[in-house]
């Protein structure tokens, strides 16, 4: 076996047990950089791209942690947080709002829909990274 099948064979297990975390925005870009950011970081993650796209992924792969943006085409994201904190499948999944939406009453309407906790765009990745960590560990 070469070098690099078997530091892959040895990665395999770690990986298959990282938290999933489902990065939903409907800019490419986005999600990409977050993506990639959180791979990096030791996670596994999903995409979606709207909120309908949200609901399918999280109901079929019940991730340890969903990133929405609000502000999402068709079903956004206070919809489909409401939709996924009613359902018993999903309910217990923390769902950090990562949106544009700065207000103080946006705030306030993320937590209403079931958000647990707000952090507003443009945010480092570092920052969303620091989020996570500390809503996995609660």
């Amino acid at each position: 076996m070469s070098r690099r099948r078997a530091a892959a064979a040895k990665a395999t297990p770690v990986a298959a047990k990282a938290p999933l975390i489902l990065v939903v925005d409907d800019f490419a870009d986005n999600r990409e950089m977050y993506s990639q950011f959180l791979s990096f970081s030791g996670y596994r993650v999903a995409e979606a791209q709207n909120g309908h796209e949200a609901l399918e992924k999280a109901f079929q792969l019940a991730p340890d942690l969903i990133v929405m943006d609000l502000s999402l085409p068709g079903l956004d994201g206070w919809e489909a947080t409401r939709r996924l904190k009613a359902d018993d499948r999903t309910r217990v999944i923390p769902v950090i709002a990562l949106t544009g939406h700065a207000l103080a009453g946006h705030s306030k309407g993320a937590m209403d829909a079931g958000c647990d906790a707000f952090i507003t765009k443009p945010c480092l990745p570092e920052r969303l990274l620091e989020e996570i960590k500390s809503m996995l560990k609660g």
